[in-house]
């Protein structure tokens, strides 16, 4: 009797500990009970899935937080900035009202922008990466289990996404984009800026799933519950969703947590070349960008926003690796 890889992963577990099916009650337990469990032992994916929860929270709960700190993120403070234009007071106006100090020029607060930025960062990331990997998904399935023109047609088109260049595509599309329904003096509003950001990203990620998935699918199609599957009957989508797709969750959560981070640092170049997001909208590609004119005068400016975006990537591309490992069951991790 041949087992389905879900049945392996647990299978594998057991023979890996050493243990027999009686000892520490491994009897039983979930592929999902088992891959919690080998994070559990994971410090690194302990680390980083706290720092992960923390800026989830801070996202979330960013209206709380300006309630509690008492400003909001296009609140303007002018009397604390010198003739210059520059924050009064140390390392760029750092004080138990401002913890992060102030924006040059403007006079904005630095910390109640940057949790917002953290909300828009991963509002777009998470979105586009939940976009992509449905679609990749499908594709990829279809593609694989299918095969013949079908297969050549999804692959081709993949081929022709992965040739064209992201950077110039978004250059050129978003703002037209932009021109084609508002004029070149309206205020976009920020959900359009959002959904063009999204769709953008959709248009380019969904290549490496639904590559991955296929690979899955066309080594899983020919074995002997599929092909039980099939003799008993079962219509195309139950093959494409109930046989297969349990299959191969681990690789398309892996893909999914390692697109996030790469959205995150998209969408923040994106505002960096003044493409992404408005100017109102808090955006850590856009302080990044307004802060190289004080870089020598008042390094707290990039300083906060460049570690944040930094702590933010680095905990995603952590917990993506751990949970990788976690996922598979002949790790020596």
């Amino acid at each position: 009797m041949s087992l389905s890889p879900v049945e392996g992963v647990a299978l594998a577990e057991i023979e890996s500990s050493g243990e027999g099916p009686e000892e520490k009650g491994l009897v039983g337990r979930s592929p999902g009970q088992l891959v919690w469990s080998r994070l559990r032992r994971d410090r690194t994916a302990l680390i980083s899935g706290i720092v992960l929860a923390l800026f989830i929270v801070a996202a979330v709960a960013a209206p709380l937080f300006q309630r509690l700190y008492g400003v909001s993120p296009s609140q303007q403070f002018g009397d604390l900035l010198d003739s210059t234009g520059m924050p009064l007071g140390y390392v760029g106006g750092v004080s138990g009202d401002h913890w992060f100090g102030l924006e040059p020029g403007l006079g904005r607060d630095i910390f109640i922008r940057m949790i917002y930025g953290i909300r828009t960062s991963l509002l777009i990331a998470l979105g586009a990466a939940l976009v992509t990997t449905a679609i990749g998904v499908v594709l990829g399935i279809v593609a694989g289990y299918l095969g013949g023109v079908v297969d050549s047609v999804i692959m081709w088109v993949t081929d022709v996404a992965l040739a064209m260049p992201f950077l110039i595509f978004a250059l050129a599309v978003v703002p037209t984009f932009s021109l084609r329904f508002y004029g070149p003096r309206d205020a976009v509003p920020t959900w359009f800026a959002v959904t063009t950001l999204i769709v953008v990203f959709a248009a380019f990620g969904w290549t490496g799933t639904a590559r991955l998935v296929r690979g899955q699918v066309v080594s899983l199609r020919e074995r002997e519950f599929v092909e039980a599957a099939r003799a008993s009957g079962a219509g195309l989508g139950h093959m494409l969703f109930r046989q297969l797709l349990p299959n191969i969750w681990a690789p398309i959560l892996v893909a999914f947590s390692l697109a996030v981070p790469s959205y995150v640092t998209g969408e923040a170049a994106l505002s960096f070349l003044g493409v992404g997001l408005p100017e109102s909208v808090p955006s850590f590609g856009r302080m990044i960008y307004r802060s190289i004119d004080y870089l020598q005068t008042d390094p707290a400016y990039v300083f906060f926003p460049g570690i944040t975006i930094f702590a933010l990537v680095l905990a995603f591309n952590l917990f993506g690796d751990a949970l990788r490992d976690a996922l598979d069951p002949k790790s020596s991790r």
